[in-house]
């Protein structure tokens, strides 16, 4: 993890420079348990599932974004269910800055956007939740 790297968070909601993500509101997955988290990626394609696949209404949006604190390789994404870390996903407990907007960015097909949300909706039925701990 580097200071010089830019990290990015996908969201729905509206946000301007300045602002902050911070942990304490519904979860995007499952059952929509308050998240102890927040979470950011190094790559654009991570960012871009998160813009895709949030709860809300409207059109995704990836913020540039910096940490105020420590973060964590994302056991969601890494060796707990992948091995190392090649979404290069994070999070952390601490407040996400947003330092700007990526308006450029290409979403996902329909066919893939309908693949992963069957495979979440899957999840759901197995009863898979976001690791928390």
């Amino acid at each position: 993890m580097s200071d010089t790297e830019t990290y990015y968070h996908g969201t729905k909601a509206k946000l301007a420079p300045g602002d902050l993500i911070a942990p304490g509101y519904a979860s995007n997955f499952g059952k929509r348990r308050t998240a102890r988290y927040v979470y950011l990626s190094a790559t654009l394609e991570a960012a871009t599932w998160g813009a895709e696949l949030a709860v809300g209404e409207g059109r995704g949006h990836i913020y540039i974004v910096e940490a105020t604190g420590p973060f964590e390789d994302d056991p969601n994404l890494t060796n707990q269910r992948f091995p190392g870390n090649p979404t290069r996903s994070y999070r952390t407990r601490d407040p996400l800055r947003v330092l700007g907007e990526v308006t450029d960015w290409v979403g996902h097909t329909s066919e893939q956007l309908k693949a992963m949300r069957d495979h979440l909706a899957e999840l759901d039925r197995q009863g898979v939740e976001a690791i928390e701990d």
